[in-house]
C-alpha cells in the first residue's frame, strides 16, 4: 500500500492512554508534533519508558515537561549486564518521583539474550523488590523466557501491592492465563494487526476485555496499515479498533473499559 493510499486516523470518541512508548527517540520539533497529533485524536495521557542507564533521566525530563506524559524507571533486560546495587540504590530514589508510574521496563529476554539468563534473573528480581518497596506496578517485558518469567513472577507477585502489565504480550495462552490469574494486566500493541499473528489474536480474544491495556511501544511496531514508517501514539485508534473488533464489541465500549483499566493499573489516585 503506497502512503498515499493510506487512510486516514479514525478520530475516537473515547479517550485513551498511551501505556507504552518511547518519546526519547525524538527530537525537540518532532516531540511537540507528536505530541500534538496524539492529542488531536483523543490521545489524554501517554506513559514514556526508560530501558537503560542513559535515558532514565532524560525520560523524567520529557514527563516534567508536559502535563499530558508521566515515565517509568527500569533496566530492560538487554541491559541486565549495566545493572548494580548503585544503579538500584538510583532507581529506588528517581522511582519516587509523582511522575513515575512504574518500574519498568523490566524482564527477561533470552531471544537476543544481550545479557545472560543469569545476570538477567538478578536485575528483574532486584528491581520487582524496588516495586514492592515502592508500592509500584510493573511494566515487563519477556520473550522467549516463559518458565523462568513464570518462576520469579511467582515468587513475587503476591508481594506487589499494584502489579502491573505485561508489555507487548507475543507469548503463549498459557503464560498469559499465568499472568491473568496473578492479576496482571496484558499490553497489546500493532502486532495485533501483523498479518502472521493469529497467536496474539487468540490471546487478545480470551483475554477479559477488563484486563486488556492498549500500547504503541513507538517508534517500533507500526499497525497496519502504516506499517513502514516510525510509529507514533496517534496510531493508537488503529489498534484500538482492531482489538474491538476482536472482542466483538464496539470501539467506544471497548475504549471506555481499556481507559478505566489504565487508570486503575497506573493512575489509582486522582490527579
Amino acid at each position: 500500500m503506497s502512503k498515499k493510499a493510506r487512510p486516514p486516523i479514525p478520530q475516537l470518541n473515547g479517550k485513551i492512554i498511551e501505556t507504552h512508548c518511547h518519546l526519547d527517540y525524538l527530537s525537540g520539533a518532532e516531540l511537540e508534533s507528536t505530541m500534538a497529533k496524539a492529542r488531536s485524536v483523543g490521545v489524554e495521557r501517554v506513559i514514556t519508558i526508560a530501558v537503560s542507564r542513559d535515558n532514565q533521566r532524560v525520560v523524567k525530563d520529557i514527563a516534567a515537561r508536559y502535563d499530558d506524559v508521566w515515565c517509568t524507571q527500569g533496566l530492560h533486560p538487554h541491559e541486565a549486564v549495566t545493572w548494580d546495587n548503585e544503579f538500584n540504590d538510583d532507581l529506588k530514589h528517581c522511582a519516587r518521583d509523582t511522575k513515575v508510574v512504574a518500574v519498568g521496563e523490566i524482564g527477561l529476554d533470552y531471544y537476543y539474550e544481550h545479557s545472560d539468563p543469569k545476570t538477567q534473573i538478578q536485575a528483574f528480581e532486584a528491581q520487582l523488590d524496588v516495586a514492592i518497596e515502592l508500592e509500584k506496578p510493573v511494566v515487563i517485558h519477556t520473550r522467549d523466557a516463559e518458565r523462568d518469567t513464570k518462576v520469579v513472577l511467582g515468587n513475587s507477585a503476591s508481594h506487589l501491592v499494584a502489579k502491573g502489565v505485561i508489555h507487548s504480550f507475543t507469548s503463549s495462552l498459557d503464560l498469559a492465563e499465568f499472568c491473568l490469574a496473578e492479576g496482571f494486566y496484558l499490553g497489546f500493541n500493532g502486532i495485533a494487526t501483523f498479518k502472521n499473528a493469529d497467536n496474539v489474536r487468540e490471546v487478545i480474544r480470551k483475554t477479559p476485555m477488563n484486563r486488556i491495556l492498549l500500547e504503541t511501544d513507538a517508534p517500533y511496531l507500526t499497525p497496519v496499515p502504516y506499517r513502514g514508517v516510525p510509529n507514533a501514539p496517534y496510531y493508537l485508534p488503529f489498534i484500538a479498533e482492531t482489538i474491538a473488533e476482536l472482542k466483538e464489541v464496539s470501539t467506544d465500549e471497548l475504549l471506555a473499559t481499556v481507559h478505566q483499566n489504565s487508570l486503575d493499573c497506573f493512575f489509582p489516585d486522582p490527579l
